[in-house]
């Protein structure tokens, strides 16, 4: 029999295989009754396939024949092989499949027609067919689409399809580079992990290597020549870690079967990619395999492996105890052999090994008419449950990235009128669905029927219905739907539609609010001279427009805004030199000034403006009382450009990382005069615990209002905000600002 072909990417599959020597090679494996039928298979498809070369100029039944080969290497039953030789003649003979249902019966005519249907991509299907031209991407997805239609009715027409595949792989080398790399491609994003799904670990590992050989040729031959450079060190060394490991194991009565594990350079390739190391540090180019007959002696002969040798802390995986998701189960360990080398050891059952490497198609090893044993039972299931997203989606093209995704939530199929899929996630409604077909639609919707009756918009729908939703003509969503507890929506994409025509409905009213709302904080901070368009960039809206519309809407707080304003502005300042001095303190005791290019100099607040942090600030240099500190927007600097602009000098606010210092800043307050008034304003200072420097009030008895002027010590903008808010929020104060 022909072997699978090595990962070195070998000529296996250009080995012309002699029919009757491949029958005769199968008498220990099948029935007679079984023999009898892959005889007969053999026999139509070498007719069927008699004048027909392939590209590479050897008789196309090689390729039925190689295909055969490889499922019967795996212990495929008798029908899946004889359907493997037939896999090809309906679509490149003039037999039917009505024909092949009166000569081999209706489960291998099924199998036949099966791999019929998924029929590769045209492009692809090129090894074969190379004289036809190429197919739109639209029906090289729906191909894709058939072909796991084809995978839910019977497993091994895709064990089929990999087998194919596996030997199309083999035999690339006759085609161009371009048509190589796209096969390879499609190779390595759809059927190796197809195969990693359902556990046909050789077909995964073959199709990885083969892929990669053809992607990555450079890479390829490096890493091969280094595991080829190192070939027989390696199996040297290989071997004596085999002796002494099964010297060790005897002597605690372990029957073990240990041989060198199987290398595959596309797997090296991965680990080196995923942890960022090169070639010499990939644990796994030595490594061992046990087989032993129970789970108990697994894990005594892990126990046997890491008290001989030093195991590698971060490279022990328990698979037996918590198998992966496709049931895969073993032991993967790595310990420090002679000499330090690393060798990764892999422990499990035989019933392991032969689930893991051929993983659904192990049941077929078993004898012909046995009955499923509960094992088999529970991948069958796993295996339904994931493709249960056969027909996930209506739009063919998506459905090739859909396929290589590897995560699937629980989700329901159902149909429009036209019969196209829509996918949606389990216990959606047909408001769900109106939104998914389109925001309008959902707008619009006011009932709908399911399979042809009319339903509730509160339904939940189910895989297989079909939906028709009911219109008006002009309409718009309500309220109610986003209430959870009515049940209208379940999909976050439907209600953020619903939430997103609410939020718009007084859009103009909305961008107005935000406008004043914004102006009124800004002057009351006294901060004049922002740009608001680079501000609402900052926030990531598109237009200024939308950055208004979200404050009047309460959906951006104010206060984020003056802290990104804060933080724009200490950027924008002045870089200092770096021989910058330790800065003087100022009045208040604080040394938060650095002065560019010059060293240890007197600071001062000034008394006009009173700048704190998050302030654009410059400085002035005094006669004999130091450096001034204003605001960059404070009248005295802008008087002082026109008449000594050579005494002023940048300056910005030192970031010292002690504790925040505190500013004098003059606070307005206008307000409705009450006895109380100033106690009240009082107290809630103290309990926000700022210092109240000074006060002036002044009361007008004439309109009953009152003005008071506070000094207060603040840290910067943000606070300031903050305690302007808590202020405005008192009992009759009617506005408060900063001045100046």
């Amino acid at each position: 029999m022909v072997s699978v072909a090595n990962s070195s990417g070998g000529e296996a599959g250009k080995q012309l295989i002699d029919p009757v020597n491949w029958l005769a090679s199968l008498n220990n494996k099948y029935s007679e009754h079984g023999l009898a039928i892959i005889e007969k298979a053999s026999l139509v498809a070498q007719s069927a396939h008699a004048d027909q070369k392939r590209i590479s100029g050897e008789p196309y039944f090689q390729h039925s024949l190689a295909v055969a080969d490889i499922l019967a290497n795996i212990g495929m039953d008798y029908e899946t092989v004889a359907a493997a030789l037939l896999h090809d003649v309906v679509e490149d003979s003039d037999i039917s499949l009505d024909n092949l249902h009166k000569q081999f019966g209706a489960s291998i005519a099924n199998l036949v027609d099966g791999v019929t249907k998924m029929l590769l991509i045209q492009s692809f299907k090129g090894l074969d067919e190379s004289s036809k031209k190429e197919k739109k991407e639209r029906v090289q997805a729906e191909s894709l689409r058939k072909m796991l239609l084809a995978m839910v009715e019977d497993v091994r027409v895709v064990l089929i399809k990999l087998a194919d595949r596996a030997h199309n792989m083999r035999t690339l080398s006759v085609f161009s580079e371009s048509k190589q790399r796209r096969i390879a491609s499609e190779t390595l994003e759809i059927y190796a992990p197809l195969a990693n799904r359902l556990g046909m670990w050789h077909l995964k590992w073959e199709l990885e290597d083969l892929s990669f050989r053809y992607l990555e040729p450079e890479l390829y031959k490096k890493i091969a020549k280094m595991l080829d450079e190192r070939r027989v060190d390696r199996e040297r060394y290989i071997n004596d870690f085999v002796q002494t490991l099964q010297t060790e194991l005897t002597h605690v009565h372990v029957n073990a079967e240990i041989t060198g594990r199987p290398k595959h350079i596309y797997s090296i390739y991965r680990k080196m990619q995923r942890k960022g190391i090169d070639y010499h540090q990939v644990y796994d180019t030595r490594g061992v395999r046990v087989l032993v007959d129970t789970i108990p002696e697994c894990y005594t002969a892990l126990g046997v492996a890491h008290s001989f040798w030093r195991h590698i802390p971060g490279e022990f995986d328990d698979y037996i105890a918590t198998p992966k998701q496709n049931n895969y189960q073993s032991i993967h360990t790595a310990v420090f052999g002679s000499e330090g080398k690393v060798v990764e050891v892999q422990i499990r059952t035989h019933q392991m090994h032969q689930d893991n490497e051929l993983g659904v198609a192990s049941h077929w090893r078993y004898k012909e008419g046995t009955d499923y044993d509960a094992g088999f039972e529970r991948k069958i299931s796993w295996l339904r449950q994931l493709l249960d997203w056969k027909e996930e989606v209506a739009d063919a093209n998506e459905f090739v990235d859909q396929l290589k995704s590897d995560a699937f939530e629980d989700r329901i199929y159902v149909f429009t009128p036209k019969g196209n899929v829509v996918d949606l996630v389990d216990g959606a409604t047909p408001l769900d669905f109106a939104y998914h077909i389109h925001t309008d639609v959902g707008h619009r919707c006011r009932g709908a029927k399911v399979n042809g009756h009319m339903v509730p918009l509160t339904y939940r729908l189910k895989t297989g219905e079909q939906i028709e939703v009911l219109t008006v003509k002009h309409g718009e969503p309500s309220r109610d739907w986003l209430n959870p507890e009515l049940g209208y929506l379940k999909t976050s994409r439907a209600r953020g539609k619903v939430l997103h025509w609410f939020k718009m409905l007084n859009f103009d009213n909305n961008v107005a609010d935000g406008r004043s709302i914004l102006e009124k904080e800004l002057n009351r901070l006294g901060l004049t001279d922002v740009n608001l368009e680079k501000l609402s960039r900052k926030l990531d809206y598109r237009k200024l427009d939308d950055f208004l519309a979200a404050i009047g809407r309460n959906d951006l707080k104010i206060n984020r805004i003056v802290r990104l304003i804060q933080e724009i502005r200490q950027k924008q300042q002045s870089p200092v030199i770096k021989t910058r001095q330790p800065a003087q303190k100022h009045g208040t005791g604080s040394s938060d000034i650095t002065i560019a290019g010059v060293g240890d100099l007197l600071t001062q607040i000034a008394r006009c403006c009173k700048p704190v942090p998050g302030d654009v600030i410059s400085g002035y240099i005094t006669k004999g009382r130091g450096i001034s500190i204003h605001r960059k927007d404070c009248p005295n600097i802008l008087r002082y450009i026109n008449q000594s602009p050579e005494r002023l000098i940048d300056v910005e606010w030192a970031s010292n990382g002690g504790e925040p210092q505190a500013y004098p800043v003059d606070v307005q307050i206008k307000a409705f005069d009450r006895q109380g008034l100033l106690s009240d304003v009082a107290t809630l200072l103290a309990t926000e615990k700022v210092n109240i420097i000074a006060v002036n009030t002044l009361s007008d008895k004439k309109s009953y209002t009152a003005n008071m002027v506070l000094t207060l010590e603040i840290e910067d903008l943000g606070r300031l905000s903050n305690i302007l808010n808590k202020i405005n929020g008192l009992p009759n104060v009617l506005n408060v600002n900063r001045k100046g």
